[in-house]
């Protein structure tokens, strides 16, 4: 069985299934790319790049995640004029999971998810990648664009929900959507929510609750699974 199926079909909670559902390891990392982009929404994508670089570090390297923007590298400047250099482009080969953030749903005109939901080649580029997909906030809605979500079950933020469900998901009112080979988050500030549910579900509810008591942080909201 290849890696990323193994990956996908690994339980969905420790919970349930002990350490069956742990299977990412210092030999045998999580990669996560975390998609960048001109909008994207500060706290959508620092969340996840936090709580993901703190696992990495505790676990000895079991989680490996890099930054990538949807074209080739460079600067990109986030909703509140953050700048971020980027290093690397999108490569889907080198990921298990991508995370798509959100920003700029609701201005048509400016940078954000609206100007990548008009590119059709960068849509068809995110239908056709192997990895799982990982939305949060309005960063599901491209996921959306793309035909990820329709006839699955998903959230995002309550400003789109409306439109996540006119485009065939089955919208689920939690702060995080596990529907297996596909997991999203609710607004902005749910990624701290998806990035320790990504911790549990491949590396165990230990190192979750590890990264927790570091960030003194406490999660909140329901994370509902199929």
């Amino acid at each position: 069985m290849e890696r990323r199926t193994f990956l996908r079909a690994s339980a969905l909670s420790a919970g349930i299934a002990g350490a069956a559902s742990a299977t990412a390891s210092a030999a045998n990392p999580l990669r996560v790319q975390v998609l960048m982009f001109d909008g994207v929404e500060e706290q959508d994508f620092v969340a996840p790049v936090e709580v993901l670089g703190l696992a990495a570090k505790m676990s000895g390297g079991a989680v490996r995640t890099t930054q990538v923007t949807t074209g080739k590298p460079g600067m990109v400047t986030c909703t509140y004029g953050t700048k971020v250099d980027v290093a690397r482009g999108w490569s889907p080969e080198d990921a298990d999971l991508l995370v798509v953030p959100g920003g700029g749903y609701l201005d048509k005109t400016g940078p954000g998810v609206r100007r990548l939901i008009s590119d059709q080649s960068f849509l068809r580029r995110l239908a056709a990648a192997d990895v799982l997909p990982v939305g949060i906030c309005t960063g599901t809605m491209l996921l959306s664009a793309a035909g990820l979500t329709r006839g699955r079950n998903a959230t995002t933020h309550n400003g789109a929900k409306t439109d996540l469900a006119a485009q065939g998901a089955t919208v689920i009112n939690a702060r995080v959507v596990d529907d297996g080979d596909l997991i999203t988050g609710g607004g902005i500030t749910s990624g701290l929510e998806v990035a320790l549910w990504l911790l549990e579900r491949f590396l165990g509810a230990q190192t979750a609750h590890r990264v927790e008591t570091v960030l003194e942080y406490e999660r909140r909201g329901t994370v509902w699974r199929r």
